[in-house]
């Protein structure tokens, strides 16, 4: 008969368990399901076989990593070739797991058949429920203990080891970005019903919500304008003729008049639109900074705010490259995806590679075949991106130019290049950047290390 163990890892130590009459209970999953939450009962199921504790936290932490990646630590692996039969009898023993991967791991190393379907979960369930009773000197604080302080230890590791910690920038810069742009266009549309009310003809001649705010700003009221008036308000338009059109506006202005402590409060709230307005400026140049250094690739293709914002809605550049070109042409649109497969209507075209100014050059029967086309090259830029060790913008701009050339054959039927010649011409500029700077590096090291030589004092005789 087959013999069943159940490996079960907790934060205090490794745990074999023998379970009776296996292959019946198998047979009999609701009745297993049912005598998990009492002890009694699952006592006479379930007996501890080995029990390992851990020396210390910091080798708690080493196990639980090691096994959280699917591989056998060396202490697992000591503890379970001598808790479980002899290599001979193991293959008519099974071992119960939770995570596949291990399992895999395990029976790879030890010649022992794994599991982790069945009612191994349930079985597991059952031991999580009552490990501390199961275990004797162990109470129910002592596990609680246990886990928090491995829980921390394990989440801190993971968030200062995160390999996508760059690209989670980049995710929280895009989404700032957008709620500035929300908040800075209710907040000007406010100052414009707020200020109309003193100077209702300014609209009309400013109609921008960032140069109205400034120009509320500097005016104040209306009143106080004059002719020296001129050349701050060119300044700030940017256009004389329009400075001298709020002058001439301001003499002859409907508004009604307006006290100075309301004049106030609207310049201060106008002030503070300004420096929202200013401070979106100084995300979009971080951000577009960040994307150069972490996809370069991908924003000389579709520009920095279409590519974060792809990079966000995946997750991370890593989940983005993994990403069929199919998911990635549609990411944005799962309302409609999911809608039009309801409806069994068409399904759409594009998500948020709408925004590239490649769909919108494109002629309207063309949108559906360039996209498709531009999310192909998109899934090639995000993975050169994510696993080349060589960061450059070279197959960033040979993408670019496909798609420019598939553009113009969509027009005049110019036939472009095919891709294997783009990119063995895009691998030979990138083999001769990089030797341009090795050859640079080693001259740079020359001239420095003749520097030193000359510096050094010649010995006395």
């Amino acid at each position: 008969m087959s013999k069943l163990y159940v490996l079960y890892e907790h934060s205090a130590g490794f745990a074999l368990f023998k379970v009776a009459e296996f292959e019946e209970l198998a047979a009999f999953l609701p009745q297993v399901e049912e005598s998990v939450t009492d002890l009694q009962r699952f006592n006479s199921v379930v007996t501890l076989s080995a029990f390992q504790p851990f020396k210390s936290a910091v080798v708690a932490l080493e196990n639980i990593n090691a096994i959280s990646e699917g591989i056998v630590p060396e202490d697992l692996n000591l503890f379970l070739e001598g808790a479980l039969p002899k290599r001979k009898k193991r293959s008519k023993c099974t071992l119960g797991v939770l995570d596949p991967k291990l399992g895999a791991a395990i029976s790879e190393a030890l010649e022992i058949p794994c599991s982790h379907t069945g009612a191994v979960p349930e079985i597991l369930r059952g031991i999580r429920h009552h490990f501390h009773a199961l275990i004797k000197g162990l109470t129910l604080k002592a596990c609680s203990v246990a886990q928090l302080g491995l829980g921390h230890s394990y989440s801190r590791a993971r968030v200062k080891f995160n390999v996508h910690r760059v690209d989670n920038m980049i995710i929280q810069s895009i989404a700032l970005l957008d709620q500035l742009d929300k908040d800075i266009n209710t907040f000007s549309m406010r100052i414009r019903e707020w200020y109309s009310y003193h100077f209702p003809e300014l609209i009309n001649i400013v109609p921008e919500n960032q140069l109205y705010t400034k120009c509320a700003e500097f005016i104040k009221d209306r009143k106080s304008l004059s002719d020296e008036s001129v050349e701050p308000l060119t300044e700030i338009l940017g256009d004389s003729e329009k400075a001298q059109a709020i002058i001439d506006a301001s003499k002859m202005s409907m508004g009604m008049d307006i006290s100075p402590v309301d004049l106030i409060n609207i310049q201060m709230f106008a002030g503070r639109v300004v420096g929202l307005s200013n401070y979106r400026k100084q995300i979009s140049e971080y951000l577009h900074t960040k994307m150069e250094s972490v996809a370069p690739n991908l924003t000389t293709l579709v520009g920095d705010q279409v590519g974060a914002r792809l990079i966000s809605k995946a997750g991370s550049l890593t989940s983005l490259a993994k990403y069929p070109a199919s998911t990635l042409q549609i990411l944005g649109a799962e309302k409609a995806l999911f809608r039009a497969l309801k409806t069994r209507s068409n399904t759409p075209k594009y998500g948020l590679l709408y925004h590239s100014t490649f769909i919108g050059r494109a002629g309207l029967k063309n949108k559906g075949r360039i996209s498709r086309y531009l999310a192909n090259k998109c899934s090639i830029a995000s993975r050169i991106d994510c696993f080349s060790e060589i960061q450059s913008s070279v197959f960033g701009e040979k993408l670019r130019q496909q798609v420019e050339d598939r553009l113009k054959f969509y027009e005049t039927g110019d036939i472009p290049k095919k891709n294997i010649e783009v990119m063995k011409e895009a691998l030979d500029e990138l083999q001769q950047a990089v030797d341009a700077e090795a050859s640079a590096k080693k001259k740079k090291k020359k001239k420095k290390k003749k520097e030193r030589d000359e510096e050094q004092p010649m010995d006395e005789d």
